[in-house]
């Protein structure tokens, strides 16, 4: 009998000895990664955040949601629901506790790898037990474990990222909600005063007082505020179903309260000499292209020192052997297995790395200038927006009133008639409305302003830089 048997004890203590020294304390943390999360949004936007993931959490959550919709809801209480409502950012912050299942697995060594064999024959027999570790997969643990670290930071930034992205999306869409109604409500007030023009001027042309253009132009003015009318109730309701949807809402929630008209304008603009500056180092996009060429560098710097070996196992052998023919005799011994680089001396791991670096850091400056050109620009809108809605409010708005009390002055001492008074009534139904639309375009400047200095804005060119992943390093790492 023919019997081989691997020497387990002293490998098996070695690689356990080793995997313990270089594996650290990777654990999974108590909120998976959510301070960064609170932390971003507590100072940025002055909310709260929760991840969902018991029945409690759901409740308080819940709970302070019914609180807020208990009464008419303000820009601030709106994010605030949809921080805590929104399925889609749940996912999110799902995606977050991922990264750190990744980052808790890839700072653990590598498991030895256990074999059993056995063969016979003639009587004989001969049965081998093998424990493999990957030595090289150990000894570039530390390097592996920083670089999972550094996606997990740049994960975290992300669910920031998705956070604040939802709080612009929710108060762009506020504003635009509420502008909704403040326009309902003042082409309503239109609606009923251009019937009763319309009316009247019917009965005046069955009088023959009032010629066929006159009549015209009365009743064309009654369909075409009708139509605005219509027009602007599908816009409120539009985007109070896309609010609805933002905030996570459905059921008898759905029964929530808007203001009628917007907020009153600030007396005075936000002065931001340093926009340029306070964007580059508020950016989460920015920051998380900055931690990505970071880990790229260390991925680097790790294919760069593996380039030549890629595969170093070893094993140490126990054997003996038992032949009826011969007397008993034992074997020790170990093995090791490496990969011999005549073909492939790791040049081509080497240029994807690099380039994959250089693609990193000709992304990075392209968005760092973006950023700033961003930044100047939101400002600008900004700064335009408030001074033309200031200008409707302080001068357009009062002179259209001043017109019209004088107009109707006129009209009591018989001067004008009654078709000239409503002639002036449509152009400050006008002005009403510019000066609606204005308001409405300030407030979302700001908001613009806000995401183009912190991040979280929608569409392409506000989505985190990525890069392509680095070229495996030795062992199988990242």
């Amino acid at each position: 009998m023919n019997i081989r048997l691997m020497w387990r004890a002293p490998i098996t203590a070695l690689l356990l000895a080793a995997g313990i020294g270089l594996s650290g304390c990777a654990s999974f943390s108590p909120d998976s990664g959510m301070s960064v999360v609170s932390d971003v949004a507590g100072q940025t936007i002055g909310k709260d955040t929760a991840f969902v993931r018991s029945a409690d959490d759901a409740e308080r959550a819940g709970g302070a949601v019914r609180r807020l919709l208990g009464r008419t809801l303000s820009a601030d209480a709106a994010v605030q629901i949809a921080l805590l409502s929104n399925k889609g950012l749940q996912a999110a912050y799902n995606e977050l506790a991922l990264a750190e299942a990744d980052l808790v697995q890839q700072s653990l060594p590598p498991n030895p790898v256990f074999s059993v064999s056995r063969i016979s024959g003639n009587g004989a027999s001969e049965i081998e037990r093998q424990v493999v570790g990957d030595i090289l997969a150990l000894a570039t643990l530390p390097f592996r474990s920083e670089i999972a670290r550094e996606r997990f930071r740049q994960a975290q930034l992300r669910a920031a990222l998705a956070t604040l992205r939802l709080a612009a999306d929710v108060r762009r869409t506020y504003f635009r909600s509420v502008a909704a109604n403040e326009m309902v409500v003042l082409l309503t007030d239109a609606k009923s005063t251009a019937e009763s023009t319309a009316q009247l001027a019917k009965k005046l042309g069955e009088t023959g007082s009032l010629n066929k253009l006159d009549q015209a132009r009365e009743q064309v003015f009654y369909a075409e505020t009708t139509a605005d009318l219509a027009t602007a109730r599908q816009e409120a309701t539009s985007a109070r179903e896309r609010l609805t949807r933002l905030m996570g809402l459905w059921g008898e929630d759905l029964g929530f309260r808007l203001p009628d008209r917007l907020p009153a304008l600030p007396r005075q603009p936000r002065s931001l000499p340093t926009i340029e500056a306070d964007a580059v180092g508020h950016r989460i996009d920015l920051q998380i292209a900055r931690m990505e060429l970071a880990a790229l560098e260390k991925s680097l710097g790790l294919t760069q020192a593996t380039r030549f070996v890629t595969l170093l196992d070893v094993a140490g052998i126990s054997k003996r052997t038992t032949d009826p023919e011969a007397p008993p005799f034992r074997e020790r011994g170990f093995d090791i297995q490496f990969q011999i680089p005549i073909f492939d001396g790791g040049e081509v791991r080497v240029r994807q790395a690099v380039e994959s670096y250089n693609q990193a850091f000709n992304l990075l400056t392209e968005k760092a200038v973006n950023v700033r050109s961003e930044a100047r620009d939101a400002y600008r809108i900004y700064r335009s927006a408030h001074d033309i809605a200031s200008h409707y409010q302080r001068e357009i708005l009062p002179l259209r009133q001043i017109i019209t009390e004088e107009m109707q002055l006129r009209f009591s001492s018989m001067q004008i008639d009654v078709f000239a008074l409503l002639t002036e009534a449509r152009q400050r139904l006008a002005s009403l409305r510019a000066a609606i639309d204005a308001k409405r375009a300030f407030w979302l400047a700001q908001s613009d302003l806000q995401t183009a200095v912190n991040g979280g804005g929608s569409g392409a060119r506000d989505n985190p830089t990525t890069t392509a992943a680095a070229a495996p390093a030795a062992g199988g790492a990242h």
